[in-house]
């Protein structure tokens, strides 16, 4: 990974002093004003900023530079979605989640299914989540990935497996394996590591049936929806000083009451009152931090490929192609001699019933 990112920020520093050179690094001659939504830039960034890798601000109000994406296949990892554009992440991130699908075939999980990571620059999402702004969240699928590579078409329509009974929020019992323990207990063995978001249900049964040490439950931590996913999430990295830490776990397993308190109506009961509207669908540039008007504004990098990571020793897979559909650019790709072209992921969403993290339901 430092060879690769070392390589990267060689690249990088190329491309800033070129930018310099024009004028065009810290000036905003085109910036939108700060009343834009942030989303709707964010979004349709398609490549990251080629400066070094920091994140900024809090998980659900921030970016981050230098951004890395994983490849779409991998020996033990396939990406899902691939039209959503959100395999990116801090480079620590990208790195972890590769480790933990080599590492998690050494417990019996055959790899994993990747799901949304973060938006190229990160910042708030069009679609989904609140979170997963500043490069150091992942979402990791409940459902082994199968013996195949799946096809672009599978990937956008595959369903993932809830493991939950939405009228009881307990686990279902013919789908829970000792394998899903083991794989959430090697995520949380990860110093990295400081928080895994799971369903309730999924939190009850790990309280059950853990024995042995029990100390790595403190960092699964119960939360709406994640019924079909568990959500990784890493800390503030080195070099990463605008980044807002979050309040450490409470001490001890979890498994008090705090826990009882997802089995009663009170978490569950519809929200009364006019609908509030979704924070990322009011959040302007103003919202966030300075630093993210110049990641905004940052040159890209070659092409993707020149971003993305295969892992250590790569070994050459092939990249699964995203929905058909035109590849668009922001900037002039320009081929990576003796880099495999990796795959497009710049369609757009096709119109299917994509599963996403479900919040708080409101009221009806």
């Amino acid at each position: 990974m430092t060879a690769f990112f070392s390589g990267f920020l060689g690249k990088a520093g190329r491309l800033l002093m070129a930018a310099a050179t024009l004028g065009l690094v810290g000036t905003d001659i085109q910036a939108a004003s700060a009343s834009e939504l942030a989303k709707d830039l964010f979004g349709n960034k398609k490549l990251p900023a080629a400066i070094a890798p920091a994140s900024f601000g809090f998980y659900s109000k921030g970016c981050f530079s230098g951004g890395v994406a994983i490849a779409t296949d991998g020996p033990t990892w396939q990406a899902m979605r691939l039209s959503r554009n959100r395999r990116w992440g801090h480079p620590k991130m990208i790195a972890l989640i590769e480790k933990l699908s080599r590492e998690a075939t050494q417990d019996g999980w055959p790899g994993l299914l990747v799901g949304d990571i973060s938006q190229p620059r990160g910042g708030p999402m069009l679609t989904g989540h609140a979170s997963h702004q500043i490069g150091l969240d992942a979402d990791i699928w409940l459902t082994p990935m199968p013996d195949r590579r799946l096809s672009p078409t599978e990937r956008e329509n595959m369903s993932a497996v809830s493991m939950v009974n939405e009228k009881t929020h307990l686990v279902i019992e013919k789908r829970w394996t000792p394998a899903h323990t083991r794989l959430l207990e090697r995520a949380a063995s990860y110093p990295e590591v400081e928080r895994i978001l799971v369903n309730p249900g999924i939190k009850k049964k790990l309280c059950d049936t853990v024995t042995g040490d029990r100390s790595w439950l403190r960092k699964v931590r119960p939360f709406w929806g994640h019924d079909y996913h568990f959500h990784v999430r890493i800390g503030c990295q080195p070099g990463s000083q605008g980044c807002k830490e979050q309040d450490a776990t409470p001490r001890g397993d979890g498994c008090d009451k705090s826990l009882a308190w997802w089995f009663t109506e009170e978490p569950w009961r519809p929200a009364t009152g006019p609908a509030k509207p979704r924070a990322r669908d009011i959040m302007t540039m103003a919202s966030l931090p300075k630093a993210c008007r110049a990641v905004l504004d940052a040159p890209s990098p070659t092409s993707e490929a020149a971003v993305t990571y295969h892992g250590p020793g790569d070994t050459g897979y092939a990249a699964t192609p995203a929905p058909s559909a035109p590849a668009v650019a922001e900037t002039p790709v320009i081929a990576d001699p003796g880099v495999p072209a990796e795959a497009s992921a710049f369609a757009p969403r096709p119109s299917v019933d994509i599963p996403l993290p479900r919040p708080r339901p409101a009221n009806k």
